[in-house]
């Protein structure tokens, strides 16, 4: 039997314009993740494809229990963290990335404006209700594949973690054309977590309750679980855009353990 394979929709590969990116949440992961997305642009770029723009969603503010785990400064204490990392960023790298200093709920206003759709999601949030919201949002601003349209919302890919351990799930928001192949069969159709998950999702309490020192965060999640997960989210990304391609839309992480299971097809 042929092995399963998902085929990158055809836009992310040759875009007209550079790709648009919602990456929701700033803090543990969020802040390594937009590291990753910044190299992942300069690279793309430097390969002849238009790369990536990214909007960066979190209210937070930094606090001194945040130095040392996630990528902020001392100096930056008191600052919204999207926006420090955003000008941060963009004076490093020369981008023009935008900074949103707002919750990505149901209640928040840009949310219903089309013009605030993009190819792709990237939600790095501890809150299971904030994992609905995205699912409904996505749903409301789905479009048919034949539409041509730079903000059509093709992906969401999930960051979710606990202690020692974490996932990254990725999702299609409409179903991806494959194309036909001799070698594999082609998978247009990647659940969304709030679906394949959705049990185990309603059954986990939220704790959002801010960490008063570093020592006391380290109780809650351990130094480098954030960072793990970054580096091997940003590779599955990186490997839709360079190989077009992926035999998993995802994986489970046990840092403690140092054991990796990809989730397949």
């Amino acid at each position: 039997m042929k092995p399963k394979m998902h085929f990158t929709d055809n836009y992310i590969i040759n875009p007209t314009n550079p790709i648009i990116i919602n990456l929701i949440g700033t803090g543990g992961t969020g802040s390594q993740v937009l590291s990753s997305l910044a190299r992942i642009n300069i690279s793309l770029l430097q390969l002849g494809h238009p790369g990536i723009f990214v909007r960066a969603f979190d209210d937070d503010i930094i606090t001194a229990a945040n130095i040392g785990r996630q990528l902020f400064a001392s100096s930056e204490i008191g600052l919204c963290k999207s926006v420090a990392l955003i000008n941060r960023l963009n004076r490093f790298f020369g981008t023009n990335w935008k900074a949103i200093p707002q919750k990505f709920d149901k209640q928040s206003s840009y949310k219903k404006e089309d013009e605030f759709s993009a190819n792709i999601t990237i939600s790095c949030t501890d809150s299971v209700v904030s994992r609905f919201d995205i699912a409904a949002h996505l749903k409301a601003n789905k479009t048919d594949n034949n539409v041509e349209k730079i903000n059509r919302p093709i992906y969401w890919m999930d960051y979710g973690n606990e202690r020692n351990t974490g996932q990254v799930i990725l999702s299609t928001v409409e179903p991806v054309i494959q194309p036909s192949s001799n070698k594999f069969i082609g998978v247009g159709t990647l659940p969304f977590v709030t679906e394949e998950f959705k049990e185990m999702l309603l059954s986990t309490d939220d704790n959002n309750s801010p960490s008063c020192s570093l020592a006391e965060a380290l109780q809650k999640q351990d130094l480098f679980i954030n960072s793990t997960l970054a580096a091997l989210g940003s590779s599955l990304l990186w490997k839709l855009f360079r190989e077009g391609m992926t035999e998993c839309r995802g994986f489970f992480l046990n840092l403690k353990e140092f054991r990796t299971q990809p989730l397949s097809l």
